[in-house]
Parts: structure tokens; sequence; C-alpha cells
């Protein structure tokens, strides 16, 4: 008596006793088949048939062949655990959304940090009104001597008048030597942050822009030099090339006319007094017209940022539209619809 697993499919000889269970898998086993172990399917009684191998063997009703590989049966699946509620959040959740990247200080470019162009218009401003009342009091020094050439001059009026005079020189150029500290720097940290803004650092280094603006008669072509620099790194040469050009040539004539103010200072003669005083005051109108020049140059530097170019891009339409408006001539604001038809003269 025969006897398959319906689990594993293996065939059981019970003999004349039905079994329920397959001892392989304890599965359940099927009902007795009734055939013997050789019987008329089995591959030992199979009597070939026409053909090279003959007709497959015929299985009985309810029964399939199947491939058992040899051995004990594999192990059952294990079961996946339960996955449990959906997670649910209140809001979104913010963790794994912000990346963070971590710069090395050394591969930032470093940008200088100076005085504001509100600090350095203001200097400018406080020294040009000195430079003014200075040039003004030698030029009332100037009409005293005139007067004191027939006439006396009171003690307490001529006294007053120079030794005015000399204390406002002597503010001036304390006040032109900060004003020109303060331009410097804010020419350094503006430097640093224009190439900062392209990625970039200033390839000309703290102390060969102080010594080029700070030394006497070197700053003199190197300190234009770098303000060019400066506008063509910001896009603004078209504009500022004229301003700068005139302040520079200003810039020498004030600082020629102030040596040879300062070289003729030592005459002890009426004549050579009265003319160091008309050269003293033309050197200061000289030298005010230089940091006016200088106020204008920084602002048209201060009226943009550096984060904000002064390049802008537009639309503009393309070649095939630009062709075809260009063809097509300006519509009429009425209707261009033709009122007499067209080989016919208009009626009189």
């Amino acid at each position: 008596m025969i006897q398959v697993c319906s689990r594993c499919g293996t065939r059981w000889n019970v003999r004349d006793r039905q079994r329920e269970w397959c001892p392989r898998c304890q599965g359940a086993l099927l009902a007795p088949s009734g055939f013997a172990p050789a019987s008329e399917w089995s591959p030992r009684s199979a009597t070939p048939g026409p053909g090279p191998q003959g007709p497959a063997p015929q299985l009985p009703a309810g029964y399939r062949w199947i491939a058992v590989r040899p051995g004990a049966p594999p192990p059952p699946r294990a079961r996946r655990r339960p996955l449990g509620p959906t997670p649910r959040y209140m809001s979104i959740p913010r963790w794994g959304l912000i990346e963070h990247f971590e710069t090395r200080p050394d591969a930032a470019p470093h940008a200088h940090h100076g005085p504001t162009g509100a600090v350095a218009r203001a200097t400018l401003l406080v020294t040009m009104g000195v430079l003014a009342a200075t040039a003004f009091i030698h030029a009332v020094r100037y009409a005293l001597l005139l007067v004191n050439r027939t006439v006396l001059l009171n003690p307490f009026v001529a006294g007053a008048a120079t030794w005015l005079a000399v204390a406002l020189s002597v503010l001036s150029l304390f006040l032109v030597i900060g004003s020109i500290l303060v331009l410097t720097n804010w020419l350094i940290a503006r430097r640093g942050a224009a190439y900062a803004y392209h990625g970039q650092t200033d390839p000309r280094g703290v102390w060969q822009l102080r010594a080029g603006c700070l030394i006497p008669l070197v700053n003199l072509l190197f300190a234009p030099v770098f303000v060019t620099e400066l506008a063509t790194l910001e896009n603004k040469s078209s504009v500022l090339r004229r301003p700068i050009t005139v302040w520079w040539i200003v810039w020498v004539l004030s600082t020629v006319l102030s040596a040879f103010s300062i070289a003729t200072s030592f005459a002890t003669d009426p004549q050579g007094i009265a003319d160091n005083t008309v050269t003293t005051t033309v050197a200061y109108l000289t030298a005010l017209a230089a940091f006016l020049l200088t106020h204008q140059v920084l602002a048209g530097f201060e009226r943009t940022p550096v984060s904000r170019p002064v390049k802008r891009w537009v639309m503009v339409p393309s070649d095939a539209s630009t062709t075809t408006s260009a063809a097509t001539p300006a519509a009429e604001p009425e209707s261009a619809r033709a009122v007499e038809s067209d080989g016919q003269n208009p009626a009189a």
C-alpha cells in the first residue's frame, strides 16, 4: 500500500496499515493508492512504445510528478517579524535635510576688515573743510601783507593771522595724513572683499599695498594703479577711468605745488614771504581739489556694494525675432485694412 505525502511528496510504502502523518515532514498523507511499488507507472515496469523513448507513463488521477531533492527536508522559512504601526509625525521631520559643509580656514579667501565708506567720506569732508579754511586764512594773510605796505597793522591782528595760519596748517597736515591712512585701509578692505567675492585672494600683499600708498612720491605711481585694478575687478573701469585719471593728475600737481611751497617757506624778505603766501594758498586750493576728486572716486565705488556687481543680464529678443521685427514696419494705431480694392483708383 502506497501513501504520498501532501507536503514533501514522498511516497511511503505503508504495507497493509494506513497512516496519517508523514514520518519526514509531519505532513498529511494522502489516501492509499492501492498500487504496489512496481506498478504500471513505475520506471521499471514501463514498456517501451513506439518512438525512441516510448510513451510517458500515465499517473493515476490526483497525482503529479514533483522533483524533491535528496536528503533531509529544508528547514522551514523564518517568519518575518511584524513591522509595527506606521510612524506618524505631527510636523515635517528636519533630520537629514540639512547638510553641513566644513570649510578649512585656510581654504576660504581671507577678507580684510577696514573702515566703511561712510567713515572714509566723513574723514574726507572734514579734511576738505580744514583745507578750505587754511586756504582762506592764507588769502587773508596775503591781503594783510598788502595792507601792511602802506598802513601799520595792529599787532594783535597780525599775530592772530600769523598764528592762526600756522595752527590750521599743522591741523591740515595731520588731517591729510589721517585721511591717507583711512583711505589706504579702505582700499585694502575693498580689494580683499572684491577678490573674496570672486573666490580669489588679492595677489598684492597688505604690506605692498601699504608701502605703495603711504610712502611719499612712491604713492604717486602705485596708488592710482591699485585703484585702477580695483575698478577693473568690479567692472567699473568704463565709468571711473576718467575720474581716476583727473584725480591722478591733480594729485601730482598738488604734490609739486606743496613741495615748492615748503621749499620757498624759508624766505625772510617781504617779497619772498608774500610770494610764498600766494604759493601756499594755491597749494592748499589744489590739495582741496585733489581731495574733492578723491571723494568723487570713492563715491563711484561705494555707489554699489561688492556683492551686487554693475553688470546686469537683461532679456533680449532672439535673432529671428529681431530680424522679423526689423523687416516688419511699425504697426499703426488704427487698422491697416485697405479701403479700396487692389488695382482700382480711389473715388474722386
